[in-house]
């Protein structure tokens, strides 16, 4: 991409998310940054500042590393150090929880940075005998808050406190002045709790009343595939986010993905790309695709679609030019020695790293995992060009409804990064009237389709361009063949005739 490109996609982007910001957070409550990719953005700038934030989720669904993320975040990245205090587990059990996300949390403690308190309360030794309050943990708690001056607070996980207590009254009275004495020592504080099973959020059913910001966690398993989804359910005093939005834990930590685009804001690139096939840029009139655009070739098996996708990104590396190639039904070493079988050799773009694979096969994890672990290969990569090869098998994770969403955020994520994209598809159908899927290949630039025509004993395949949306476009069916030396499309007939389409959708 030329520099003159690159700054003209950013000024665009950054215009954009400008526009957006000042349109939120201008009036907006103090905010304390979690420092968690994607949440932040989520709640326009973080956790209520000062205040105390619900989160709740069953057993398994990521609480205590979504607390901890933000204790340690803060500690790291924005100076603010914080006390964990946790009911269940002792600092070095939650040490160990915690290590394989890269956080050291006994050197951020000796560093008095973190402090970590560990009140082990067995419930089988509790009785209802006379008063009961929390007059205990506050000293505890201010102690630890004073030590190392924090500003941030995580309680792990309250039901521990109340466990053996069956008053609710008691129990209600005590949450409250918890709330109230977290909000008085003007802390950011995170308090973790467990999924009720009745009609409220949690157990006791009034933790989410009296919190200032309410995040539920969710762990869902559909078709034998998990998935991960975090929403925020309420935050007082400041407009947020108000979707379902998959999140990921993994060995980079915790990520979320918002759904949510920039109003299609996205730069519109004058600046064209060759398709790597000179026969294909003269049926986009000479010049290839639009740079930034998003482009879809589809048909059945066998066809050339990985080929077609092969010239593409052996072009864009011939330019100097980072590719990420996404494969789900082959190794990155199947892919590099077929593709010399056609006198294509990727080898070196990927000694040079230009080239990088990330191969993985779709039905290993659910859609909103492998959105995040394409946004998150996609950051690390920073490619001008991304081949998504094939998206068929999304299918067989998700519902078309679901799979036309997921391809949507991906979509409108490359377009904002002003990625120009390729997507292979294998139509569920093929038939002269439902040639690709009409509903993924609405949300393309450009279409093209490539077919098998048998004819005189023999099959040949073709290729048409249905759609190049802003430019003129050949209206031909051109027969063409794999040799040893590539794609190559056979002459026009001289009977042909010749001829370009305008500009359409």
């Amino acid at each position: 991409m030329t520099s003159q490109a690159i700054d003209s996609a950013a000024d665009l982007r950054m215009q954009a998310i400008d526009e957006s910001i000042r349109g939120s957070l201008a009036p907006q409550l103090p905010k304390s940054p979690t420092g968690i990719e994607g949440l932040d953005e989520i709640t326009r700038g973080g956790l209520p500042k000062g205040r105390p934030t619900l989160i709740c989720g069953a057993a398994g669904s990521g609480k205590t590393l979504v607390a901890v993320t933000f204790l340690v975040n803060g500690a790291r990245l924005f100076g603010e150090p914080g006390v964990l205090m946790t009911f269940e587990e002792n600092g070095e059990e939650i040490a160990r929880d915690v290590a394989s996300l890269g956080f050291d949390l006994q050197a951020l403690v000796a560093d008095g940075k973190l402090s970590i308190d560990y009140v082990h309360i067995e419930r089988s030794e509790i009785e209802e005998t006379g008063e009961y309050d929390l007059d205990g943990l506050f000293i505890r708690l201010d102690h630890a808050i004073r030590s190392i001056g924090a500003k941030r607070v995580v309680l792990d996980t309250i039901e521990s406190l109340f466990g053996g207590l069956a008053n609710e009254a008691i129990i209600r009275a005590e949450l409250r002045r918890l709330f109230r004495w977290l909000k008085d020592r003007g802390v950011t504080a995170v308090i973790t709790a467990e999924r009720g099973d009745g009609e409220g959020l949690t157990r006791q059913g009034l933790e989410e009343y009296v919190s200032d910001a309410v995040i539920v966690l969710d762990h869902r398993v559909q078709g034998q595939v998990s998935t991960r989804r975090l929403r925020v359910v309420k935050y007082r005093g400041s407009h947020h986010g108000t979707n379902e939005y998959p999140f990921l834990i993994d060995q980079g930590g915790v990520s979320v993905l918002p759904v949510t685009s920039l109003g299609l804001q996205h730069p519109a690139l004058v600046e064209r790309v060759s398709t790597g096939v000179p026969p294909l840029d003269e049926m986009l009139s000479d010049h290839g695709y639009y740079r930034g655009s998003t482009i879809l070739v589809s048909g059945t098996a066998g066809t050339g679609k990985t080929t077609i996708a092969a010239h593409f990104v052996d072009a864009a590396c011939r330019r100097g030019e980072r590719c990420l190639y996404f494969l789900s039904e082959e190794s990155p070493q199947q892919l590099l020695r077929n593709m010399r079988s056609i006198g294509l050799d990727l080898e070196p773009w990927v000694e040079r790293g230009l080239l990088a694979f990330h191969a993985d096969r779709q039905s290993r994890f659910g859609l909103e995992q492998q959105l995040v672990a394409m946004h998150r290969a996609v950051r690390q990569s920073k490619p001008s060009v991304v081949v998504i090869d094939p998206i068929a098998n999304l299918q067989a994770v998700g519902s078309q409804t679901d799979v036309e969403a997921m391809l949507t955020r991906v979509i409108d994520y490359l377009k904002t990064e002003a990625i120009t994209a390729l997507f292979t598809s294998l139509p569920a159908a093929q038939t002269e009237s439902k040639e690709t899927d009409v509903t993924i290949s609405s949300l393309m630039d450009a279409c093209i389709l490539v077919r098998l025509k048998e004819a005189n004993h023999e099959r040949r395949r073709e290729i048409a361009v249905l759609k190049s949306r802003g430019m003129a476009h050949s209206n031909q069916i051109r027969e063409f063949v794999l040799t040893d030396h590539g794609f190559e499309l056979r002459p026009v007939p001289a009977a042909a005739v010749r001829g370009l389409s305008t500009a359409g959708r």
